[in-house]
């Protein structure tokens, strides 16, 4: 767009993220521009493969900027925009879903609520390298900008496959429900015109609660989905076994699991059927205790079945999930509204590690959303367990700042080859490479600090920083 003298440039500093120090200034760009253009390893994120498939031209921009995103929706809902202006579906049927141009100038209009915020510092890299936009949204512009922004859109640059290039993605892996066929998936690793890896990644969070509403029907329809029968825990065990087999076929390396924590105790096999028996007959009937023990059970065979089966398991535990019962009522889940909660892992995780923390193949890559246990808990697990991988800062701490403790935090412990490399955990697909060279950024100044007071080399910092997008991430996640 046309810059003019009333409204406020748009113009990411080359700089940014690095340290006032000119000095330590200097060797952050050194390490940075090793890295800047190295391709993009997204090994964990929920864009859906079919998206990538088809091809299509996005709707319009506020459908794949805005609606999406839930970063975006809970700082608007947080400043009074209701979700319902947002895009997202009404559930209640009371009202209607804004057309794209509305939406958008109400980011427009809300532009300074995201001042200083991880998502307004995504957003600006975004608008502006990727569509070139050179003013910050702001109610006078609001309508020129979405003219610009639909027009790119329609046009073959700014179809997700040419987007893919530009980015320069080499992996991306998608979160798939254990039922999925993968047809998308398969379409992509079969079609010869596309040179990049789109990778399905099992995640089953329904099974490990069975006082859940819809734990019966989904436990039902992963035993479709095998052709096992899953009335009993082990038939349960079995189809889940079978499923993970058909997500191999199809490339995936990992799975992923979001639970309340990370207790891991065993039970005895008549206990897991006895509680499994009681949930198929009616999930209320599960007490807490029961409920709790079963999930702990579940964490523990998954484990046991990574180690059989070689798929990398990741652990996202301590989110309280809809907090706000009547917006998930009205407008669904991941609107928003789920919050962290206190993390834990090393006296959790103990039975599971007992078993398979030195079991050859085996890795686990461990998420937080309480950065506390960082330094107390996750690095030393990684320092001392082969299978431990501290996973990168992920939700609420995805941010510059964050992502400089998580390095102070971890490295001491761990240093950095047990680490995860940089997750983007994103459903907006143009902020992938905005998010990754924040983190590329941070991570060249976290470097060039132990430069500057002589801990490493500047060499090793070049050398750790491209490991770090790189091989480190392969190897984690045996890409």
């Amino acid at each position: 767009m046309t810059h003019t003298s009333t409204a406020t440039p748009l113009a990411p500093h080359p700089d940014r993220l690095f340290a006032a120090d000119p000095g330590a200034r200097a060797v952050a760009r050194t390490v940075y521009d090793a890295v800047k253009d190295a391709p993009i390893i997204s090994p964990h994120g929920h864009v859906d493969a079919a998206l990538i498939a088809d091809d299509q031209p996005f709707p319009d921009p506020a459908a794949l900027l805005i609606t999406p995103d839930h970063y975006v929706l809970r700082l608007l809902h947080a400043n009074g925009v209701g979700l319902e202006a947002l895009g997202r579906a009404d559930l209640s049927g009371t009202a209607t879903v804004p057309p794209g141009r509305a939406i958008w100038r109400t980011l427009a209009e809300h532009w300074d609520d995201f001042l200083a915020t991880p998502v307004r510092y995504w957003f600006e890299t975004e608008l502006h390298d990727v569509f070139g936009l050179t003013e910050q949204p702001s109610a006078a512009n609001a309508d020129a900008q979405y003219d610009h922004l639909a027009e790119l859109l329609a046009t073959p640059a700014f179809r997700p496959r040419a987007l893919f290039d530009a980015f320069g993605i080499e992996v991306l892996a998608t979160t798939d429900d254990p039922t999925a066929d993968l047809e998308a998936h398969a379409r992509l690793a079969a079609d010869p015109t596309f040179t990049g890896r789109v990778l399905p990644t099992f995640r089953a969070d329904a099974v490990f609660d069975p006082s859940r509403s819809d734990w019966r029907r989904v436990v039902a329809s992963i035993g479709e989905a095998a052709g096992i029968d899953t009335g009993t825990h082990d038939g349960l065990l079995a189809a889940l076994r079978a499923r993970r087999r058909y997500f191999i076929e199809h490339g995936a390396t990992a799975t992923d699991t979001g639970v309340l924590d990370a207790g891991s105790t065993p039970l005895p096999a008549a206990a897991r059927e006895r509680i499994h028996a009681a949930a198929l007959r009616d999930p209320a009937s599960v007490s807490d205790a029961d409920a709790t023990a079963y999930r702990h059970d579940m964490l523990y065979r998954w484990a046991e079945m990574s180690v059989d089966d070689g798929l990398v398991m990741q652990l996202h535990p301590g989110v309280h999930r809809n907090h706000h019962t009547p917006t998930l009522d009205r407008f669904g889940p991941d609107t928003g509204h789920d919050l962290p909660a206190v993390g834990s892992f090393t006296e959790p995780l103990r039975p599971l590690l007992e078993s398979f923390g030195t079991a050859p193949g085996f890795h686990l890559v461990l998420f937080t959303v309480d950065e506390t246990v960082f330094s107390r808990e996750i690095g030393p697990l990684a320092g001392f367990y082969p299978a431990v991988y501290a996973g990168a800062p992920w939700w609420f701490i995805d941010t510059p700042a964050a992502i400089g403790r998580y390095r102070a935090a971890i490295t001491d412990s761990a240093s950095f080859t047990k680490t995860s490399g940089f997750i983007d955990d994103t459903r907006a697909y143009c902020s992938i490479p905005a998010r990754h060279d924040m983190a590329r950024r941070a991570d060249a100044a976290y470097l060039a600090s132990l430069v500057v007071t002589h801990q490493v080399s500047e060499e090793d910092a070049v050398r750790t920083a491209q490991r770090i997008v790189s091989d480190i991430p392969r190897a984690t996640f045996k890409l």
